[in-house]
């Protein structure tokens, strides 16, 4: 299993928007095969701030089934429009 870790910034005054949007791309997300679950936090301190964390079976998962598909370009197109700059995504193993 590998964790998605995406680091996102929403322009300021659109969180509730961005928050109504994720609600329908996060079933995108959970359509895919290999996704195990998916979810987004917000940032107490910075508002406007979010982080998704998204658990697939394995990062060729994440790119080939989500990434690489039209399900990329529909999240993409939900979310797209709140944002302030790129997201920074990168994936995490977990540690033992």
């Amino acid at each position: 299993m590998v964790t998605e870790i995406a680091l996102i910034d929403v322009l300021s005054g659109k969180e509730q928007a961005f928050t109504e949007a994720y609600r329908e791309a996060r079933k995108i997300l959970l359509g895919t095969p290999g996704c195990l679950s998916a979810r987004m936090v917000r940032g107490v301190e910075t508002p406007t701030r979010f982080v998704g964390v998204v658990e697939w079976e394995s990062r060729q998962h994440h790119l080939e089934n989500f990434r690489g598909t039209d399900r990329y370009t529909r999240y993409g197109g939900l979310l797209g429009p709140f944002l302030a700059v790129p997201p920074v995504v990168e994936h995490f193993n977990d540690v033992e």
